[in-house]
Order: C-alpha cells, then sequence, then structure tokens
C-alpha cells in the first residue's frame, strides 16, 4: 500500500497530461532544501563523475520527467533526496538507500500495481553497469520494493530512512500536504470520483493503523504528529 497509490476499480482511458507539463530539467528551486544538491549532480557525487554516471542520471531523469506525472516528478525526487540528507547517519548503506530513492518510482504508471516491482527490475538491469557489487544491487532493489508497502523490520535502518524519506510529506505543512493530494488526484485523474475517494479512503485508514508512520528518531519527532494531522483531515473531507 503505497501512500500515494489508489486501487484502480473504475479506472478507464488515459491519464491526462499536466497543464504545465515538464521536461529533464532542473526542479524548482525550494529553499527549505537548504543546501541539497539539485538531483542531476547527486549520482556524479555518489558514485564519481564519469561518462555511464552522467547517461545514467539523464535517462532517470528522463523518466522522472514523464509528461503523465504530476506528483511522482523531479520535484519528488529531489524532496526525497533532500529528506535523506536530513536522515544522515541512521541508514547502514546511505548508497544503498540513495540508489534506491532513484530507483523507487523510476516507473510509474499510475493505477499500475506493480510499478515498484518493475521499478525493482529496472535497478536490477541497470545499475551493475555503474560498479555497484551484486550485494549492493540486490539490497537496492530490496529496498525499492519496500515502497509499495512501506512496512519495515524491526533493525531496518536502511528500510527505514527510505521510507521515511517518501512518506515525509504527509508531515508537511497544510498547504504543501494540500499541493501533494491535488497532484495524486491529478495522476488518477481518469478514476472516477466516487472510486477515487473509495480507494484513497482505504489507503489513509491503513496509513493511520500503523502504530508508527515513522521509524527514524528524526522523522518520529518531526513529522509523525503534522502526518496523522494531515491524513485525519483528508480523511474527513473524503468521507463528509
Amino acid at each position: 500500500m503505497c501512500a500515494t497509490h489508489v486501487p484502480p476499480t473504475g479506472r478507464a482511458g488515459a491519464p491526462v497530461r499536466s497543464p504545465t507539463p515538464s521536461g529533464p530539467g532542473t526542479p524548482r528551486p525550494d529553499p527549505a532544501r537548504g543546501n541539497t544538491p539539485p538531483p542531476e549532480t547527486r549520482l556524479l557525487r555518489l558514485l564519481g563523475d564519469r561518462p555511464e554516471v552522467a547517461a545514467r542520471t539523464r535517462e532517470l531523469l528522463a523518466r522522472w520527467a514523464e509528461p503523465t506525472r504530476h506528483y511522482h516528478t523531479l520535484d519528488h525526487l529531489w524532496a526525497v533526496l533532500h529528506r535523506l540528507d536530513l536522515l544522515t547517519g541512521h541508514a547502514e548503506d546511505p548508497v544503498a538507500v540513495e540508489l534506491a530513492a532513484w530507483y523507487h518510482d523510476a516507473v510509474y504508471d499510475p493505477g499500475a500495481p506493480d510499478n515498484e516491482e518493475r521499478s525493482a527490475r529496472l535497478a536490477e538491469e541497470e545499475i551493475p553497469s555503474l560498479g555497484i557489487s551484486p550485494d549492493r544491487v540486490a539490497e537496492v532493489a530490496r529496498l525499492v520494493r519496500l515502497t509499495a508497502g512501506h512496512r519495515t523490520a524491526e533493525g531496518d535502518t536502511n528500510g527505514e530512512t527510505l521510507c521515511d524519506a517518501d512518506l515525509g510529506v504527509l508531515g508537511g505543512p497544510p498547504e504543501e500536504y494540500a499541493r501533494y493530494t491535488a497532484a495524486v488526484r491529478m495522476e488518477y485523474a481518469s478514476v472516477p470520483a466516487e472510486a477515487f475517494r473509495a480507494g484513497r479512503a482505504a489507503v489513509l485508514r491503513d496509513l493511520l493503523a500503523l502504530p508508527r508512520l515513522y521509524r527514524t528518531p528524526y522523522g518520529a519527532a518531526h513529522w509523525e504528529a503534522t502526518a496523522r494531522y494531515n491524513l485525519r483531515a483528508e480523511l474527513e473531507l473524503l468521507t463528509a
């Protein structure tokens, strides 16, 4: 159960395109992201300034800039990377976690039930050519698959870090959360309103039923209370 997924009931036709189609350029600057390097430089810093890393970066940025995306965009990628910087020190293997962040929505078809699985397979196919060891490739793929449900085992610090970074949007200020929910609805524009409300409400109830939304100390301290407030408020609107 991904926090942005809606069960594909009532799906008909293709998703609408964004009124302002994006390209593989730089995401919108956001002062709240502080000194977080923009995505186009991250893999070069992480893996070395090599032609194959630069080429893979361009290919991934193009995926994240597909015009059918409204929430799962370059801005989302940049936000997740920024949150990883906030969570520095929690993960056992921060390189694997950052690579998983790049791939966790690299394949994204709104309404499809297997986006995470297809994204994980893409990572397994592509990152060995970047000099990543087989053990780390397997860990990256495991982490990508984990984002389908955001449920981590006790002590899985890599999974906790990635899932908290991905779900951090839930703990944002109300205006940021409103933009997030509007973007999710745009990605599911082909789903009839009643079916969307029912599916989205089910997702929200599942999230609120979790004993903890965030497993890192930073996420628990800074995002948990606000996230639960946002989720409850949205659920009340959907079921009123």
